[in-house]
């Protein structure tokens, strides 16, 4: 296989292939957010990520003002195994378009 079409995207699991051992994001189900290396995935999207970084959004409303409170938890975890029937979207990293 050439270095040409290793780096081609015909499918869209295949930018996901081209983000192995970079920093990507996951949204989950549930209001979650993770950020971390990707290391493997397959075609369920299961995934394991390392150094990951977990948010978890959650939002209240104030009994007596009404008024919505967002609070975001943070935690770190050194490494994730990712269930592929939770993930919602996945972000490759970004990338400058070199011209030709």
């Amino acid at each position: 296989m050439s270095v040409e079409e290793d780096t081609t995207v015909r499918e869209p699991l295949d930018l996901i292939r081209l983000s192995i051992e970079e920093r990507i994001c996951v949204k989950l189900r549930s209001d979650r957010e993770l950020r971390g290396k990707l290391h493997a995935f397959d075609q369920h999207l299961n995934m394991i990520l390392g150094d990951v970084e977990e948010v978890i959004t959650s939002v209240e409303i104030d009994d007596e003002t009404y008024e919505e409170i967002v609070r975001a938890t943070k935690r770190t975890i050194p490494f994730l195994f990712v269930r592929g029937d939770g993930v919602i979207l996945v972000s490759p990293p970004l990338r400058t378009v070199e011209s030709k």
